[in-house]
């Protein structure tokens, strides 16, 4: 069986399924399974697989029709231009997460270049440790501090950190929210992408997340508010007095957060959207004890 003739049935068979982009999916798996650039298939339609390729092949279709995320399936995403090892361990990172990396490290950016230390930041709940790995990237020579709940999570954000070569300047903790976080750390920026889905609404979502992201991830208690409650408290302490506070949004939710943040004297300076023109990235400082 050809290239094209593999894509063909393959994308039948993701669309009765409810895949969306079902030729997109499948070509990204078939580029995946024989090691070459997307866009090269479209050169080689007329080379057959072989039997193993075939097979392979077969087997990740398969998983997919399930609904199975692509991105667990080839056990990587990108990231801010960055490749990291992904697993369902951890959530699959975002557009919109994006955002909040890239307003991070222009804070980073401009602290670095006033001269004295290099600045500090702490990402609450890294996961894939994309946000860390992210803000280590892309503004050296920040020292970033990340914890997660999850001691599995952890491994991969570790591996992740390793493969892009930041190991030196990321440092992970396992523990719940602020908990593992040494006590005398005060911070230029704290980043988080909390859990902010409120629990009963989880099982509206698409079966991609539904059935196969880890709901630790992504349950935010009965109002979505759990997790901005214990930041919104608990952050001052590890903040130095001119530093920033930028966490990701639930645009459903974003009103009651930002009331949240408000009642716990935070002083909002921005509430950013996302490429929806959603409320999604809230930046805000401490004023007054």
């Amino acid at each position: 069986m050809t290239i094209l003739e593999v894509i063909q049935r393959s994308t039948e068979f993701l669309a009765k399924r409810g895949v969306s982009s079902p030729r997109l999916q499948v070509e990204l798996l078939l580029a995946h399974v024989l090691r070459l650039p997307r866009m090269r298939l479209y050169l080689e339609f007329e080379r057959a697989l072989t039997a193993v390729e075939l097979e392979t092949l077969r087997e990740l279709v398969r998983r997919r029709g399930q609904r199975e995320p692509l991105q667990y399936i080839v056990g990587s995403a990108s990231f801010c231009g960055i490749e990291l090892a992904l697993d369902r361990q951890v959530l699959i990172p975002r557009p919109e997460t994006e955002l909040l990396a890239e307003r991070g490290w222009k804070f980073l950016q401009e602290r670095s270049g006033a001269g004295g230390p290099p600045p500090l930041a702490l990402d609450i709940g890294t996961g894939s440790g994309c946000l860390a790995v992210a803000l280590a990237l892309k503004a050296p020579p920040a020292q970033i501090h990340a914890t997660d709940l999850s001691a599995e999570a952890l491994v991969l954000a570790r591996r992740n950190a390793e493969r892009h070569q930041v190991c030196d300047r990321v440092r992970f903790y396992q523990g719940d929210v602020f908990a593992a976080v040494p006590p005398d750390l005060r911070c230029d920026l704290i980043v988080s992408n909390p859990p902010y889905i409120p629990t009963a609404r989880i099982d509206t979502l698409e079966i991609e997340v539904r059935d196969f992201e880890p709901r630790t991830a992504l349950d935010g208690g009965a109002d979505g508010q759990d997790f901005y409650r214990r930041i919104a408290a608990q952050a001052p302490a590890f903040l130095r007095p001119a530093g920033r506070l930028m966490v990701e949004l639930d645009e459903d939710g974003a009103e009651a957060t930002c009331e949240l943040f408000r009642g716990e004297k935070w002083t909002i300076e921005a509430v950013e959207a996302d490429y929806n023109q959603r409320p999604r990235i809230l930046i805000a400082h401490r004023t007054r004890a």
